[in-house]
């Protein structure tokens, strides 16, 4: 086993409404990276990913409230830190995040070199502004990215140019954790293609020491990550290996995502488009058993009564589900 780059354990964290209502958008969720890996985490919109992903970073902003649970980097605890020391300290540094709908995260009416030189403000204020902007430039030189881009604005960028110059800035300070939120939506192929192979450039040269990969489709995933971890209503429901997750899910709620998605690869082309049936349950109130069973077309009564921990059924593989693998697999056969 490798050097622990990020554990999670029990990480519990919620909305509070303007009505004072508790949503549980993330929900005793544990997991681990090790050095030089990286993790997918899939699921349909509002499950709970994006929600994850803000909260691994320990900075919380209402209506995102912080409950329970521990954040580890690299052996420290920033679950517990101030505010101002994991601003300073750990955002960028240890850990670091490229937003969903990056393409609009840069303010039009600034220059590129501009956003770089305020996050070395915070974090490394002794560099003189050349200094920043040879730093700038060798960094986004060896991420394929043209020096001209430093001077030029964000409306002068393409998109896929624009989500390659956010990751760019985001990792300038070399972090050990990075959160991609969905890094690839609403690009074409081409600009897909380069986007994911910037990652694993970044992988590849040390520039980060591990990735969390988030989107809604979990076949591309199989080509960027190690391990895939399924979120649904809040909680993890299966993990493993990208092969395995992807050929072979066991969850009935992964084996429905799969179903109901187009997937390229070779061997699972001429499965039948299954769609999932129902809504996901309302989080201001979880349902006491198991979070898919009203959408599960296997449950049983004792389903939605019942709650099921995360359970071990191989070599890095786990799921939440009361029924064992062999009876899953057998109804799977069974049709």
């Amino acid at each position: 086993m490798g050097k622990v780059m990020l554990e999670v354990k029990d990480l519990k964290t919620k909305y509070i409404t303007r009505f004072k209502e508790d949503v549980y958008a993330v929900d005793g969720v544990s997991l681990t990276i090790e050095e030089g890996k990286s993790l997918g985490i899939a699921g349909e919109s509002g499950c709970g990913k994006s929600t994850l992903a803000l909260s691994l970073m320990g900075y919380y902003f209402a209506p995102l409230h912080y409950m329970s649970g521990d954040i580890i980097i690299d052996g420290r605890n920033i679950s517990s830190l101030d505010p101002d020391d994991i601003r300073k300290n750990v955002l960028g540094k240890e850990i670091a995040y490229i937003p969903q709908a990056a393409m609009n995260a840069l303010n039009p009416t600034r220059r590129i070199i501009r956003f770089i030189e305020d996050v070395m403000k915070v974090h490394k204020p002794e560099m003189t502004r050349p200094e920043v902007y040879e730093m700038a430039r060798k960094r986004f030189e060896i991420l394929g990215l043209p020096e001209k881009v430093l001077n030029q604005f964000a409306v002068e960028l393409s998109g896929g140019m624009k989500q390659r110059t956010v990751i760019a800035i985001s990792t300038i300070l070399s972090p050990k954790v990075l959160i991609a939120d969905e890094p690839s939506s609403a690009l074409d192929v081409t600009s897909q293609k380069m986007v994911i192979k910037m990652l694993r450039d970044l992988m590849e040269k040390g520039y980060i020491k591990s990735m969390i990969f988030i989107t809604h489709e979990l076949p591309l995933l199989y080509n960027v990550t190690d391990d895939i971890m399924v979120m649904y209503a809040g909680q993890i429901v299966e993990r493993g290996a990208s092969k395995e997750m992807v050929f072979d899910p066991i969850h009935p709620y992964s084996k429905g995502l799969m179903g109901s998605i187009i997937v390229p690869e070779t061997g699972t082309r001429e499965h039948e488009l299954i769609a999932i049936p129902g809504t996901p349950p309302n989080l201001k109130k979880p349902p006491a058993g198991c979070r898919f069973a009203a959408r599960c077309k296997f449950a049983t009564p004792e389903c939605r009564v019942y709650s099921m921990e995360m359970h071990e059924f191989g070599e890095g593989r786990s799921h939440r589900c009361r029924f064992s693998v062999e009876h899953l697999r057998e109804v799977y056969a069974n049709g």
